[in-house]
């Protein structure tokens, strides 16, 4: 089973995989890489991964359930991640979880029509002294509030 990947990320997945004593090891780089050209893992490289890593398919879907930057499907061009923890909480999140459903009209879990975002929530984004946070792709807000979350989201391309 191939997972439908090319040939040049077949062999950069094969140059990191080398650099391991023990092929498991490579699983978040080799799960990185595939989502960087899919724009998610679905169980086919699940099962692919599995394999090539001489592991249980069950090891696979383990990791990519668990971290949140690993996607079962494709997620939007900007994904917003909202911490629900408990600091987050009770400083606002679910205000903020409230107005970007409004302004977006997407549910969390879901994303635009356009695939322009996502909107998701996260356990924790290891911000607290910025609650309430979230995270634009890979970049960190905090301290938000509506007009704050207003000014961002217009300021993305």
């Amino acid at each position: 089973m191939s997972a439908g990947l090319s040939p040049e990320l077949k062999k950069k997945i094969g140059h990191i995989v080398a650099r391991y004593p023990k092929k498991e090891a490579a699983i978040l780089p080799v799960l990185h890489l595939i989502q960087r050209e899919k724009g998610a893992i679905a169980k086919e490289e699940e099962l692919w991964i599995a394999g090539l890593l001489e592991i249980k398919p069950i090891k696979v879907r383990e990791v990519v359930t668990f971290y949140t930057m690993f996607h079962q499907r494709p997620v939007g061009r900007y994904h917003i991640q909202v911490c629900s923890n408990l600091t987050c909480s009770l400083m606002g999140g679910e205000k903020v979880v409230d107005h970007l459903q409004k302004r977006l009209g997407i549910k969390i879990g879901e994303t635009t029509a356009d695939q322009r975002f996502t909107l998701s929530e996260v356990e924790c984004l290891g911000a607290c002294e910025q609650a309430p946070c979230m995270m634009i792709n890979f970049d960190y807000y905090g301290k938000l509030d509506p007009e704050k979350i207003d000014s961002l989201l217009e300021g993305l391309d």
